[in-house]
């Protein structure tokens, strides 16, 4: 979704503070997804095996959140995670419903602390988008809390590293809000600490008028606030006034301590030609800040000024529209590139629009374009591209650089061409081709691709590894690292089931899917899929008044059948081994952390996680888990085993076999990490 997709999210969440929806759409209570999954589907898991890929490289921006921070997971728009995600166990699709909103909250991050920050009415809160109907925490609304007629720009908000959200406005300021007090706890209002005309600030310093609005914000790593304007077109013809710019730190930490700020001395900005503007969102590295706009790729530098540090123009045939005969109406929505540029360490990659489109890889430090190659360029003739959602880039650290790019042409409004249009009306009519929203993804057109970037003795060379033109994705796809799987949301053509879905990383061929509603409303129209750090929810927006949560049922009680553990209080995360040594373990650790609250239970309870990927002989298994004090501890022997789901014990481990390993823990003994009573947590990991 990267540039489009982001765009898209801010679109439908704008469009969702509005009194009316701009597309008639049925009430949910009329189309609910069903909360028991059907017969077929219940009380089976497949053997779908873990394919664990290395975490991904990149540095870690010490002034963004260490979480899902922003609508591409982090400021290198990767739109991958190194977070575990569901895998077939047992899966099951639930619900949390929309009462205030119009809509599915369409743009989902998260700060530090795991809570979840959502468009509200206009502004940004933290809410419960677990509970069956989504429950409001804190949040901070323009019109209650600043008297102001604007709107926040959800999607190119994000959450730096005191769990303060920065956010763009449709009024062309950048606001700062405290959303949680210093032990986490959310604030029911959040605190406005900082805002900026960005606009005014930026005219001030060029002495011209901007034709263009503020679009998109990032930090850089030493904490500049980078900014740029721009819109979903910007005609090159239509010589509007466009410009880049950043607020210095120092700036920054002084409106945060309480004192005035010349802002003249604190904003810097580049001078753009007319005609030129950002399309998309910014990407950051330790480099400098990094730009796309419909011309040429920035890398940019805070030097007491914007240093260009290089610049690289792109080709493009212009903005895509449908042609007569088409099955599609619609078209693509940018004039240039259509995503936002992605990072490694060494490279930015991004797409151009041109005829076939090109993924484009550009050296970080020189810009020099080091190798290209057309993407989705064997779909049937006439069919055209336009790159609409941000590229899923993974740098393996090893001289591979994997982006999946998808098709998105055909959602764009026509009436985006059209030279009155004014892109920052956020309404679905004005953005959303009707016939898209109304009949869904067949009238988008298809494709989706892996293209690795290797680096070789002599630069790089890019080759493609799989295609597949069968599939019309509109979700922002993510990749886990953890699992090996690419996870999305498509339509069915032939069923016209909307489904959540699992492509295998190494071969794009479907692992899975699992079946939503084939009512047209449940296009989740170019959002995103949101992961969080549960390693046991994807979250899905969708155009009725539903949030789905796709998640294994991965825990049990096999004393107590009839009870169900709630999975919101289950999670799995990645242990690295360091962090296994450091915190008591012995030998390697097996399989990922499990973490498991449990209410209402009896003085000695066992509870059964089911585990997949886990290899080795069963003699030499060990279960290790977390005491009070933070350090893990060996389970006695007699308080746990390992079995197959049918009783078995075996003596060696397939990483392909679903396994149980049943642990007996007391309320209030050595490995209840919960203080209440009646109620136990645990979190245990294999070792061996």
């Amino acid at each position: 979704m990267k540039k489009r997709a982001l765009i898209l999210a801010m679109i439908a969440f704008i469009a969702a503070t509005t009194s009316e929806p701009s597309i008639n759409m049925v009430r949910a209570e009329e189309t609910q997804v069903e909360e028991t999954q059907t017969e077929e589907n219940a009380g089976q898991t497949s053997e779908l095996p873990i394919k664990t890929l290395t975490p991904k490289v990149m540095d870690v921006n010490p002034y963004m959140a260490a979480s899902d921070s922003n609508i591409h997971h982090d400021c290198y728009n990767t739109d991958s995670t190194d977070e575990v995600l569901p895998v077939d166990i047992y899966s099951e699709i639930n619900v949390s419903y929309e009462k205030v909103n119009p809509n599915a909250s369409p743009a989902v991050f998260f700060d530090s602390y795991g809570h979840a920050v959502v468009p509200l009415l206009g502004g940004l809160a933290i809410r419960d988008i677990n509970a069956e109907e989504t429950q409001t925490l804190g949040y901070f609304s323009p019109k209650q809390h600043d008297n102001g007629d604007y709107l926040i720009q959800s999607s190119y908000s994000f959450v730096d590293e005191s769990n303060r959200l920065v956010c763009p406005t449709n009024n062309n300021h950048v606001l700062m809000l405290k959303a949680t007090d210093e032990d986490g706890n959310v604030l029911p209002e959040f605190e406005k600490v900082l805002d900026i005309d960005i606009k005014a600030a930026a005219e001030a310093a060029l002495g011209k008028t901007l034709d263009q609005n503020l679009l998109s914000v990032v930090f850089d790593y030493e904490g500049n606030l980078w900014f740029a304007t721009g819109g979903f077109r910007i005609y090159p013809d239509r010589k509007q006034q466009g410009t880049f710019g950043y607020v210095s730190r120092a700036a920054i930490d002084k409106i945060l301590n309480g004192e005035d700020v010349d802002l003249s001395d604190a904003v810097f900005v580049y001078e753009l030609e007319p005609g030129e503007g950002a399309e998309n969102g910014i990407a950051a590295s330790k480099e400098g800040a990094v730009i796309l706009t419909n011309l040429k790729c920035y890398l940019l530098q805070a030097d007491n000024g914007v240093k260009k540090v290089w610049e690289t123009s792109y080709k493009s045939v212009g903005a895509k529209e449908s042609k007569e005969g088409d099955e599609t109406t619609g078209g693509g929505l940018a004039w240039g590139g259509g995503c936002s540029p992605s990072l490694t360490k060494d490279l930015v990659m991004f797409t151009d629009n041109q005829d076939p489109v090109n993924l484009i890889a550009v050296d970080m430090k020189t810009g020099e374009q080091v190798a290209s190659m057309p993407v989705i360029d064997e779909l049937p003739e006439g069919t055209q591209v336009s790159v609409e959602n941000s590229a899923i880039v993974y740098d393996d650290g090893e001289g591979t650089v994997s982006t999946i790019v998808c098709n998105w042409f055909g959602a764009g409004s026509a009436k985006l061409g059209e030279a009155d249009n004014d892109s920052s009306i956020q309404s679905y009519e004005n953005i959303y081709d009707v016939g898209w929203l109304r009949q869904g993804n067949k009238m988008i057109a298809p494709g989706i691709e892996r293209v690795d970037t290797v680096k070789t003795e002599d630069g790089y060379e890019m080759k493609s590894i799989w295609c597949r033109s069968d599939l019309s994705d509109t979700s922002m796809m993510k990749l886990s690292t953890a699992t090996g799987y690419i996870y999305g949301y498509v339509q069915d053509m032939e069923t016209g089931m909307w489904q959540y879905i699992m492509l295998d990383f190494e071969t794009g061929e479907t692992a899975f899917t699992m079946d939503i509603s084939d009512k047209p409303g449940y296009n989740n129209m170019a959002i995103g899929m949101y992961a969080g750090n549960s390693g046991n929810a994807l979250y899905c927006p969708t155009g009725y008044l539903e949030l789905l949560r796709l998640q294994d049922r991965f825990v049990y009680l096999p004393e107590m059948p009839y009870r169900k553990v709630d999975l919101d209080q289950a999670m799995r995360n990645v242990l690295s081994q360091e962090k296994f040594a450091a915190d008591g373990g012995q030998g390697d650790v097996e399989g990922w952390l499990n973490t498991i609250t449990i209410e209402n239970v009896h003085p000695n309870t066992t509870v059964a996680i089911r585990m997949k990927g886990i290899s080795g002989e069963t003699g030499s298994l060990k279960l290790y888990a977390y005491g009070t004090d933070g350090t893990l501890k060996e389970v006695p022997e007699e308080k746990w085993h390992i079995q197959t789901e049918d009783g078995e014990t075996p003596d060696t481990l397939s990483e392909d076999v679903l396994y149980e390993v049943h642990m007996t823990v007391e309320d209030s003994g050595d490995f209840d990490l919960s203080e209440t009573e009646k109620e136990i947590k645990i979190s245990a990991v294999l070792g061996i």
